[in-house]
């Protein structure tokens, strides 16, 4: 393996599993803080907010460096204040802390994005993309059940220091492995925000939102699905999320091969279509003990499967800006894990209990069909537009 692709590979294994690992130790940091657990609830909501505001504003400082050297500060960063976060002392310390440590996320993934594209052989930048992105699936896989485990049985602060030591072997590969790149972007600061006026751009980046929002909406309320619907005991929880790890690994590579063989927003639809399918297919089969297992790691299989061609096709579509526009991806896609866990809830607040959340998933993997529908009748009215100015 291209070893420079191994170093953002173990960058996103890091970043996975600080955005994910806060999930499984939520009660635990809640009780050290001597606070109620939605309040701390709000520091996964501070993170988001960090990659939100990092994307953009960390990607268009850093384009007029050479990627190699803004992709090392930003695990720099990364690694700092992760590693600090296991040093809180109470609410007010530890949300700081997590909008720091959310800050470089997007802008890490978006510039990575691009160079894993140029990095990779021809016709092969999916591949390479899928190949960063394999280290957030991974530390679901792996990292997550390890960080969470650590963090019950010794102490939250454990599972950030295993954080920073992820982040010390990222900023170690990215120093050695990554070779001498020009710079991020050859427009200026303010130049490169003439992207935001691009109309497919913000079509990506509703549909990112919206499409990634229906997974967020199935995985935020699959524990109790487990437990509650199904019956299962709390233990079953742990293995049904190695499962789904399991299936997002699958469904990275496969998302890839998907971006190879069909343009991107072509790959796109088939996903969401498979997306819709699956989550309506799991409010029927989630009471069944074995079948609901079985669905964990099918869904898991298919809703990373969009990871690899939605960024292909912001990056596409953000000619000139690319790594501005991947990193606007990343913030999208946290704006659909917000949005996506909050719809699902209102059903379930209301009492239709927890497989409505899979029907409100599906419901958004649908209007993302009609969002991609939107996109290529779009590019279709440019190209007719453009052959008839000649």
């Amino acid at each position: 393996m291209n070893k420079a692709l191994l170093s953002l590979a173990i960058g996103g294994f890091g970043i996975g599993l600080t955005e994910f690992v806060i999930m499984g130790i939520l009660p635990d940091v809640a009780t050290a803080f001597n606070i109620t657990i939605p309040e701390a609830g709000h520091f996964i909501s501070a993170y988001a907010i960090g990659v939100v505001v990092g994307a953009p504003l960390l990607t268009g400082l850093g384009s007029k460096f050479p990627a190699n050297k803004v992709l090392l500060a930003l695990m720099l960063w990364f690694t700092v204040f992760n590693t600090l976060s296991a040093f809180a002392t109470g609410y007010n310390s530890f949300m700081v802390l997590r909008f720091l440590s959310g800050l470089p996320h997007g802008a890490f993934f978006g510039i990575g994005a691009v160079v894993a594209g140029k990095l990779s052989k021809e016709g092969k930048a999916a591949q390479g993309i899928a190949i960063m992105f394999s280290g957030l699936t991974f530390a679901n896989l792996l990292g997550v059940p390890l960080g969470t485990y650590l963090g019950k049985h010794f102490s939250w602060n454990v599972s950030f220091y295993m954080v920073g030591l992820v982040g010390v072997f990222a900023v170690l590969g990215v120093k050695l492995w990554m070779p001498v790149l020009k710079q991020s972007s050859e427009s200026s600061f303010f130049k490169e925000f003439k992207v935001f006026k691009r109309l497919e751009l913000w079509l990506i980046i509703l549909l990112t939102t919206i499409g990634t929002g229906g997974f967020f909406a199935w995985y935020s309320y699959i524990a109790p699905l487990i437990t509650d619907v199904a019956g299962h005991s709390k233990e079953v929880v742990s293995y049904a999320m190695i499962l789904a790890g399991l299936g997002m690994v699958i469904g990275n590579f496969l998302g890839a091969k998907l971006a190879e063989k069909f343009l991107p927003i072509y790959a796109i639809i088939i996903i969401l279509v498979a997306m819709v399918i699956s989550l309506s297919l799991n409010t029927y089969l989630a009471s069944d003990k074995v079948m609901v297992l079985v669905m964990t790691f099918i869904i898991g299989v298919v809703t990373f499967c969009i990871s690899t061609p939605i960024q292909m096709a912001i990056i596409n579509a953000s000619k000139g800006s690319e790594t501005l526009g991947s990193s606007l991806n990343q913030s999208a896609f946290n704006i659909g894990n917000a949005s996506g866990a909050y719809l699902a809830g209102l059903p379930i607040a209301m009492g239709y209990g927890y497989t409505s959340a899979d029907w409100v998933g599906a419901a958004m993997a649908g209007a993302g069909i009609l969002i991609s529908i939107v996109i290529i009748l779009l590019r279709k009215y440019n190209q007719k537009q453009a052959s008839m100015s000649y």
